[in-house]
């Protein structure tokens, strides 16, 4: 009967016993737990300047009532995206506070809190060859100039040193987060997520192209910035590239990376970045441990492609707003962009999703020598997408924009007869493609080349302009606007 009475009541207890809540009340120990005491990190980055870190430490927390120090976490935390957990048990830790203490030792703060306490000052006495000592009372530090109570007088601007009977208990040497616990085992497996500023990454791209602009070998650079105030030993290290939306404003650090492309290493291919999709975004992880340390920018090899087809264009912009220099002057030899484009496909050799950044290009002169041609940034891209980058503007190609004749058809459309010329000083020909503004309902009456439609404000022509030869294309365009 008993037995019967037992299995009631632990089936109206949900089958077993439950564990004990440990109570927030009584005596309270305290723990600290640092980086030594680590099992695991992983820190997951992301291209906004914030990141994700994941901590597994094994603590010897007691049971009972514990404060327990967390140190060595990035002096940037955001402490309301903090969560801590246990891995052996969720019901043996009881979380009752988190405090975030971030008021840090620094001379100023030192002085700030010994106002209203006594202090020694020691100045050098040059005819004594030693420091003369003062004993004083710190009554402001106010304004950056502390004032002082030395022998009955009250003084500022003292010139010397300041020694301190002690450090505060309220000051510290590092930021750090402070739980009230409680604990129901001796020791468990802690695991600590939360969110930081002042981590970023950055893709950086070296375009090698060929000697004849045709094919080009494509590699990426992973760029990553830790000054979140901590490092993190053997952690894994993920990356997500794409635009996450964030309530609050992230400060990111997007400096100037020029002139950190070297020659690198071969990277071993199964200790590299592996892709895959992840919600909206692409995450990068990479195949070993890395140590990330604090104030460090660490590179690696993201991605590699050999042989990947480029397409080299010239493109005149014929736009009406700048075609006319100073005092409304026509503007001549206007300059005609250059341009690659790159189809991020498999059949090119490349297909991958391509984290925005910096592509560099490089080119051999006829000595070997390897130069720098251009460089532009790409947004983020997917795979089957075109990229275009800008690498400068032509030298010996040059191009003019003017309009011959306008006749008024009535009070709400005309007429008008445009001239684009183009002069190629090369000894090759070229092919230059015009794009042509328009605006309102248009047509064009006729021209010296098929012009294309592109969109509904935009029309252009293929232009092949033979070696050292002058090009002249005119049309003539009807335009309403009512």
């Amino acid at each position: 009967m008993k037995r019967i009475l037992l299995l009631i009541f632990l089936a109206g207890c949900g089958g077993k016993p439950k564990a004990a809540t440990p109570s927030s009340d009584g005596p309270t120990a305290k723990r600290a737990s640092t980086s030594a005491q680590r099992e695991k990190v992983s820190i997951t980055v992301y291209n906004q300047g914030f990141g994700l870190v994941r901590e597994v430490r094994n603590i010897d927390l007691g049971s009972g009532r514990v404060e327990l120090e967390f140190r060595d976490v990035a002096a940037h935390v955001q402490p309301e995206t903090v969560s801590i957990k246990s891995l052996d048990d969720a019901s043996a830790l009881t979380v009752f506070e988190q405090n975030y203490r971030y008021d840090l030792l620094t001379p100023a703060k030192l002085l700030e809190k010994y106002v209203g306490k006594k202090v020694r000052l020691y100045r050098w006495n040059e005819a004594t060859n030693a420091e003369d000592a003062f004993d004083a009372e710190v009554l402001s530090v106010e304004g950056g100039s502390p004032v002082y109570k030395i022998n009955g007088e009250v003084t500022y601007g003292f010139a010397g040193r300041v020694a301190f009977p002690e450090v505060p208990a309220n000051l510290i040497a590092k930021p750090s987060l402070v739980w009230l616990l409680g604990s129901t085992r001796e020791k468990q497996k802690v695991e600590l997520t939360y969110l930081t500023s002042q981590m970023s990454w950055r893709s950086d791209y070296v375009l090698d192209v060929d000697a004849d602009d045709a094919r080009a070998d494509l590699t990426g650079w992973v760029t990553l910035d830790n000054r979140s105030g901590t490092s993190f030993e053997n952690a894994q290290l993920k990356l997500v590239a794409g635009d996450v939306n964030k309530v609050a404003n992230t400060v990111s650090y997007d400096d100037d990376l020029d002139g950190m492309e070297k020659e690198y290493a071969k990277k071993d291919e199964a200790a590299g970045f592996k892709e895959e999709g992840f919600f909206e975004y692409h995450l990068y992880t990479l195949g070993r441990p890395t140590t990330v340390l604090n104030n460090e920018k660490k590179q690696a090899t993201l991605l590699e492609g050999r042989g990947i087809a480029v397409h080299k264009k010239l493109i005149f912009f014929g736009a009406a707003h700048y075609y006319r220099g100073h005092y409304g002057q026509i503007a001549s030899n206007q300059k005609i962009g250059v341009y690659l484009d790159i189809e991020n496909k498999e059949q090119n050799k490349l297909g991958i999703p391509l984290p925005k950044g910096v592509v560099r290009v490089y080119k051999a002169d006829s000595s070997g020598a390897r130069q720098f041609i251009g460089e532009d940034n790409i947004d983020h891209t997917p795979r089957d997408e075109k990229l275009r980058i800008k690498m400068g503007d032509a030298f010996d190609v040059v191009g003019d924009r003017r309009q011959m004749n306008w006749t008024t058809l009535g009070t709400c459309a005309s007429e008008s007869d445009w001239e684009v010329e183009l002069r190629n000083h090369k000894d090759t020909p070229v092919a230059v493609e015009v794009f042509e503004p328009i605006g309102g309902d248009w047509e064009v009456l006729k021209s010296s080349l098929p012009h294309k439609k592109l969109d509904a404000h935009t029309f252009t022509f293929d232009a092949k302009v033979p070696a050292r030869t002058n090009l002249k294309i005119t049309y003539r365009v009807r335009v309403k606007w009512c």
